[in-house]
């Protein structure tokens, strides 16, 4: 093959592809959880051959979206890990939200693990009648909404759930306000619905977490890497109160993104040679080339409790194993960017497990306890 004159062998165009590449991000919700991936995008960033294109993303995903693009926008790189490093920063200060500060009674229940009970028996509406939600003031003191739409930069997909009908509703990047990411991030048992053009919204979780197959259709760029917050399994049964509402909610919240996976399957089994080769959103999104970091192996020892308390250690940890694994991510599947896929959706998602669980991923070394990672 010849360019310009240039002969072109296997090596020259995997030099081409190494130089420059782009990328698609597609990341989870999680709370707190949410700090490992601020710490991929934050190795991401340091690469100067990456440049992000399209990110979906759902509450605390939405945040890091959010974050991400806006200080891309003001600063390049560099500002938008500084951007990404202060609104987590911020979220540890906040600690107990300013809500519960307010109320001794909220306050007292907050310092033992008896809260998600209490959020349970009673209604938003009743021990938070004016729907006070910190989180608000804290976005508008870091994210320049009015820039962001109006600047160019990654497109956003931000899911929140339609209360009404229970169907995802994307925000675009010209669309994003302070309130489509409360929405995106509006657990229904903490916080007020959040009205947005007369409708209401709940966290994008329950109906994109997040989108994989819009982004799949429309994105020019062929890859996306998933960062993945929640674990797939859970060993043995839960008996407590708290145990059962804890799985309930990661079944309920991982069930979109298993609904995405099985849709794009069964889009690249019934899709033929010459379907695949057409620029239609099936053909693109058949043959979309997926990538994957986990954050299973270092949350799933955390308690569920841990996504609604950011404590500094906790956030500094998970934001070091994740720039550790996407180290190891990046020598490993660098090379394959633009040209394959280096995770197996089907097998990965949906084939059947053992009874002891996932597919066991090899321990890493480092780091070990929140407090090492200090």
């Amino acid at each position: 093959m010849r360019a310009f004159g240039i002969p072109w062998g296997p090596l020259s165009v995997s030099m081409f592809r190494r130089r420059h590449q782009r990328l698609n991000l597609a990341l989870e919700g999680g709370g707190a959880h949410g700090a490992f991936t601020w710490g991929v995008l934050d190795r991401l960033l340091e690469d100067e051959r990456l440049d992000i294109a399209w990110i979906s993303a759902t509450s605390a995903g939405a945040v890091n979206a959010v974050a991400l693009a806006s200080g891309l926008a003001e600063g390049g790189r560099a500002g938008a890990r500084a951007k990404l490093r202060a609104v987590w920063e911020a979220v540890a200060k906040a600690g107990v939200p300013d809500l519960l500060r307010l109320n001794p009674w909220l306050a007292s229940i907050s310092r033992s693990n008896t809260l998600a009970h209490v959020a349970s028996l009673f209604s938003p509406y009743d021990f938070n009648p004016l729907g006070f939600d910190p989180f608000r003031k804290l976005l508008e003191a870091h994210i320049d909404f009015a820039t962001l739409r109006t600047t160019s930069g990654p497109e956003l997909l931000i899911a929140a759930t339609d209360v009404t009908t229970g169907r995802a509703r994307l925000f675009r990047r010209r669309e994003i306000t302070v309130e489509a990411v409360l929405a995106s991030a509006c657990l229904p048992t903490i916080h007020h619905a959040v009205s947005i053009d007369g409708q209401a919204y709940w966290d994008g979780g329950f109906s994109a977490n997040p989108d994989l197959v819009t982004l799949g259709r429309e994105s020019p760029v062929g890859d996306t890497l998933i960062i993945k917050l929640n674990a797939l399994d859970r060993n043995g049964v839960p008996m407590s109160a708290r145990e059962i509402a804890a799985r309930a909610n990661q079944i309920t919240f991982s069930q979109p993104m298993l609904r995405d996976v099985e849709l794009i399957e069964t889009v690249r089994r019934l899709s033929s040679r010459w379907a695949r080769r057409s620029s239609s959103g099936d053909g693109r999104l058949a043959r979309h080339r997926f990538h994957l970091i986990e954050a299973g192996r270092f949350t799933a020892a955390l308690s569920p409790e841990s996504k609604a308390k950011p404590d500094i250690e906790l956030l500094t940890y998970l934001h070091g194993a994740a720039r550790s694994e996407t180290e190891k991510w990046l020598a490993r599947h660098r090379g394959s960017l633009g040209w394959k896929s280096t995770v197996d959706l089907a097998r990965h998602f949906l084939a059947p497990r053992s009874a002891a669980g996932a597919t066991p991923v090899p321990p890493s070394p480092e780091p070990r306890s929140p407090t090492e990672a200090v």
